[in-house]
């Protein structure tokens, strides 16, 4: 440390005994041997997450095809039209940093690899402009903000909580783990404003380094602003960078050209054009002699934003027009090339992707990113099925219970059988966590019964399996025998076939059960403290089924939910005379109005069960497909089954905004021999919220 002192050095080890702040010239000095120039900020760290996490298949969805066979020149496909074999699309719903984890680390990087690797990242994260998650319901001519999850906020807090430092060490993390996934011969483009665009470049050429940059790419588009005393902020910026310098097999197809005047498409009359450029920008000699059409394409984009009522415009507050997407998707990739996408938001990267015949991977932390991805990408397969184009299926996965694992700080390294040793141990830590985060206390002298809440007692499930019916009778069993008339049972999963009716069934017994989800959000302490977690109960499907020899058709009948999302007492008390208001509370969404008067009235809008339905699919032989996954590291990775199902998306019915209707009846689907089938039912709401009920029929 040449350029201490004896003096610095004392006044360093004085401050650190005294648990003081170091100066920040004292701290400069500390790293003057270091490079000429570091990227610092408050909470650096080079630790990288290195979890893995085994992924749950939860959902399976590919449109029939018209025809089977060679044709499609990608994969075969069975009897029914539907992809046997061959690379499966991934739509992750999760924390980006734990997916990403997962991906670099397990089994899942075999499979990528195998594909050739991830050639092209596409990233849109957040801006620094407030939390994004908030989007508008339209019901009946009126529109309700559905505020962000609790889990979804706090990845906002995460992100921003200290200001660009929290952010820059949100989005360097996460690089990292790009940079180690991305192929040799891979690019990555990371969209960004004038808020964090001069810090990210920094963090890019930080962790790939400035030689792998490439181009700064200006995103120009037109929108009307009101005046203010500077230029109006009409571009974006995306950041162009190459995974490894210097490597000359990176896809580059110079496929547009940029427009010239007359009189210079005059000069170049005759001339070579068409002229191939390497990466540096230096021309190459071409054999062709081909009348000009324009020069290459520039790093400056003249897009439009999108058209508010283009076909492709979903009213999701972070989307990007198609046309962005097809340009870097076309110029950095191939046929065929995997592409990703880390904060996908309304999904615009996996769909033109797939229209562009590559293979993709989107994740997202948005319960309803992903439901909005879903119904886009099933949009997708709709469309090219009718222009007699080839489309993959698309998997929905989850971390499931090995993320609440390691939540709980258990170690996923370990057998199955240590796994659930270490479980037991930390038993008691994990019921004080969750009776917390629904303000109960402690019951004693209990078995089934873990706390009490007002007058109702609590059960706690588990946090690795569901909720089963055995479960439910013993809990039964206890009430009958401590004279107990009304419980709670909280879990995070419920068994197929328990829903719907234990509930009236417990309560002709004698006892007002309620069944209730834990949210993920209850493992994050701020949200526990702040009284935001919130336990929401099990929403109801009813449904039919029409047997006709070997065909079966399902309709539904019936939905309810609870979902409470305002308090309207408050909001009456706070609302401002003149004004109105939509809300949310117990499964009814409802107008409040306040006269000059100060008189209330309410009105709800949901008239029917009916509006609440966004999307239903059902899988007509739901215990056909068993979920296999791959459990460990490396050679001692092995595939074990979760003891679920995989949900095959096979019919479906979902709202848009070219059509807001909904088909309330499936078609009829035709079994090949006679049994007894598990019929399963998805029903996702108006919110994002999903619900699924398992009946079964016999087609004799």
């Amino acid at each position: 440390m040449p350029n201490l002192s004896d003096k610095d050095k004392d006044e360093i080890i004085s401050l650190i005994k005294e648990g003081k702040t170091l100066p920040k010239e004292v701290i400069y000095k500390l790293f003057a041997d270091d490079e000429d120039v570091f990227l610092f900020w408050n909470g650096r760290s080079e630790d990288v997450t290195n979890v893995v996490l085994p992924f749950h298949s939860i959902e399976h969805v590919d449109e029939p095809r018209k025809h089977t066979g060679e044709e499609l020149n990608l994969f075969s496909t069975d009897q029914r039209g539907r992809q046997e074999k061959g690379w499966t699309n991934k739509l992750i719903w999760g924390d980006n940093k734990l997916v990403l984890s997962s991906l670099v680390n397990g089994p899942l990087r075999e499979e990528i690899e195998k594909e050739g690797g991830l050639k092209l990242i596409y990233n849109d994260p957040p801006f620094a402009v407030g939390a994004d998650f908030s989007f508008q319901i339209k019901l009946n001519g009126d529109e309700v903000t559905k505020r962000p999850s609790i889990i979804e906020e706090i990845a906002y807090r995460d992100t921003w909580g200290k200001g660009i430092s929290s952010y820059l060490s949100m989005m360097y993390e996460r690089l990292k783990l790009m940079h180690d996934l991305l192929a040799d011969d891979g690019s990555i483009y990371l969209h960004c404003d004038y808020r964090v665009n001069s810090v990210l470049r920094l963090v890019l050429d930080d962790v790939f380094g400035p030689d792998c940059f490439l181009n700064e790419i200006t995103w120009h588009y037109r929108k009307w602003s009101l005046p203010v005393n500077f230029f109006q902020r009409n571009h974006d910026c995306i950041l162009f960078y190459a995974a490894r310098p210097s490597n000359n097999n990176r896809a580059f197809n110079i496929k547009e050209y940029q427009p010239q005047s007359e009189g210079t498409l005059k000069r170049w009359k005759g001339k070579k054009q068409r002229a191939v450029f390497d990466e540096t920008g230096k021309r190459l000699a071409t054999n062709e002699e081909e009348e000009s059409t324009g020069s290459p394409l520039s790093d400056v984009w003249d897009i439009s934003i999108i058209n508010p009522a283009a076909v492709e415009r979903l009213d999701y507050p972070t989307q990007k027009p198609e046309q962005l997407l097809e340009r870097i998707i076309t110029h950095s990739t191939n046929e065929g090339d995997l592409v990703a996408d880390f904060f996908p938001g309304s999904g615009t990267t996996p769909a033109v992707a797939e229209k562009l015949g590559r293979k993709w991977i989107a994740c997202d932390i948005g319960r309803f990113a992903v439901h909005t991805t879903r119904k886009r990408l099933i949009q997708v397969q709709r469309e090219m099925k009718e222009q007699g184009k080839p489309y993959r299926a698309f998997e929905v996965l989850n971390l499931g219970k090995y993320e609440r694992k390691y939540f709980m700080g258990v170690n996923l390294d370990l057998t199955e059988k240590e796994q659930k040793k270490q479980l037991e141990q930390k038993q008691e830590s994990y019921l004080t966590l969750i009776l917390d985060g629904y303000k109960a206390k402690r019951a004693d002298g209990l078995k089934m019964l873990h706390g009490v809440k007002a007058q109702r007692f609590v059960h706690v499930g588990p946090l690795d399996f569901p909720i089963t019916k055995a479960t439910i009778e013993e809990i039964y069993v206890e009430c009958k025998e401590k004279v107990i008339t009304q419980v709670d049972v909280l879990g995070f999963e419920f068994e197929m076939g328990l829903l719907p009716h234990i509930e009236d069934e417990m309560k002709q017994r004698g006892v007002n059960l309620k069944l209730k989800y834990i949210p993920r959000e209850v493992f994050d302490k701020r949200a526990v403290e702040k009284g935001q977690v919130k336990f929401f109960d099990v929403a109801y499907i009813e449904v039919v089924t029409k047997v006709e020899k070997s065909k079966v058709k399902v309709r539904l009948k019936d939905f309810i939910t609870s979902y409470t999302q305002d308090d309207l007492d408050e909001i009456e008390q706070n609302l401002k005379s003149g004004s109105n208001r939509v809300v949310i509370e117990n499964g009814q969404i409802i107008r409040i109005e306040k006269d000059k008067n100060s008189r209330v009235k309410r009105e709800v809008l949901t008239k029917n069960w009916k509006d609440w339905i966004d999307y239903w699919a059902v899988d007509f032989d739901y215990a056909n497909k068993k979920e296999i996954i791959r459990v460990g590291k490396g050679d001692d990775a092995k595939e074990v089954w979760t003891g679920n199902y995989i949900f095959e998306n096979e019919w479906q019915s979902f709202r848009t905004k070219k059509n807001p209707d909904i088909e309330l009846e499936s078609a009829w689907h035709e079994y090949e021999k006679k049994s007894r089938y598990k019929i399963a039912v998805k029903v996702i709401d108006i919110l994002g919220q999903d619900t699924t009920q398992v009946i079964e029929v016999n087609v004799k």
